[in-house]
C-alpha cells in the first residue's frame, strides 16, 4: 500500500519541532522510528499532510537516575530501554517488558515515547508505565507539563496530549524492593498480546496494568486495593478485570480475555524476580 501524499520536513531540536507542527496544526504528526504511524498511513488510516521528522535529536535519547525516580528521554531506543544498567537496578519490570516489544528490528528503532504516544492498548510499555505509576512531560509553545499516566490515555489511540504538544520524557518511580512480573499471551513470540500483564509488589502495595483488556492501557485499581486491604494474590486476581472492557475478535472472546486476564495477574503477582 502506498501512502497518501505529503511534505516532510526535518527537525533540528525538539523547539523546531513543536514550532512545525504548531505551524501545521492537526494535519502534522511527528516522525520518530515509525512503526506506528507509517502502516496507518500506508493504511490510508491516517493521512497527515505533513510529517515532522524527530528520530535524530539525540538530546532526546537517555536514562538517567533522578534520585526517587529515573528519567527517560522519549527518543530512547527499546533496545537501550532493555539493556539500561540504571533500570535494570531501579525499575527491572520495565527494561524486562521493552526486550518483549516486537523483534529485534523494532527494538533498534522503535522509541518508547513513540510506544507511549500512539496510545495503542494492545502495546506493552504503555501498560507497563501505567503500572509503574509513571508522569510523562510534554512540551508544547506555552511551554512544558507532566501528565500523570492515569490521566494520560482517554480512548483508542487517543491521549490527553494536544495537537502542538510532543512527548519529552518519561520518569518512572523506582521500584527498590518490589518483586514484580510480566506475563504476555500470544500466538506467537512477535504477535501482540492477546493479554498482557506488568504488575509489582512490595507488601501490601502493588500496581498491575493490563495490555489489550480494553480501549485504552487498563491499571487494574481493584486488584491493588483488594492487596492493599489484606486478600491474597489469588483472590485479588480474581478482580483483574473489573476495570476492563475486553472486546472479542479473531484471537479470543471477551470471557476468554476476562479468564486470561486474572491467571496472568495471579502469575505476575506470584513472581519472585526482584
Amino acid at each position: 500500500m502506498i501512502p497518501a501524499a505529503f511534505d516532510y520536513k526535518r527537525a533540528g531540536s525538539a523547539a523546531e519541532a513543536i514550532s512545525l507542527v504548531s505551524e501545521y496544526g492537526e494535519d502534522a504528526k511527528f516522525l520518530a522510528g515509525g512503526h506506528s504511524l507509517l502502516p496507518l498511513m500506508k493504511l490510508r488510516l491516517a493521512q497527515p499532510a505533513v510529517l515532522v521528522d524527530i528520530a535524530r535529536l539525540t538530546d532526546l535519547s537517555y536514562i538517567r537516575d533522578e534520585g526517587n525516580h529515573v528519567a527517560i528521554g522519549a527518543l530512547t531506543r527499546h533496545h537501550d530501554v532493555e539493556n539500561s544498567s540504571v533500570l535494570r537496578q531501579h525499575v527491572p519490570l520495565l527494561a524486562h517488558a521493552a526486550s518483549h516489544v516486537g523483534s529485534p528490528q523494532v527494538r533498534h528503532r522503535g522509541t518508547i515515547g513513540g510506544s507511549i504516544a500512539h496510545a495503542d492498548p494492545a502495546s506493552d510499555l504503555p501498560a507497563t508505565t501505567l503500572a509503574l505509576g509513571a508522569t510523562y512531560v510534554a512540551q508544547g509553545p506555552n511551554g512544558t507539563r507532566e501528565i500523570a499516566a492515569s490521566d494520560f490515555y482517554t480512548g483508542f489511540l487517543e491521549s490527553a496530549l494536544a495537537p502542538d504538544e510532543m512527548l519529552t520524557e518519561i520518569r518512572v518511580p523506582k521500584t527498590t524492593g518490589a518483586t514484580w512480573g510480566f506475563q504476555k499471551f500470544n500466538r506467537r513470540a512477535q504477535d501482540w498480546a492477546i493479554v498482557g500483564v506488568a504488575a509489582w509488589r512490595r507488601g501490601n502495595e502493588c500496581g498491575v496494568g493490563l495490555v489489550n483488556m480494553g480501549s485504552t492501557p487498563v491499571l487494574a485499581t481493584s486488584v491493588a486495593s483488594a492487596i492493599a486491604g489484606g486478600a491474597s494474590v489469588a483472590d485479588a486476581a480474581r478482580l483483574a478485570s473489573e476495570e476492563a472492557e475486553p472486546q472479542a475478535d479473531m484471537n479470543a472472546t471477551a470471557e476468554y480475555r476476562r479468564h486470561l486476564a486474572s491467571v496472568l495477574v495471579r502469575r505476575a503477582l506470584e513472581s519472585q524476580s526482584a
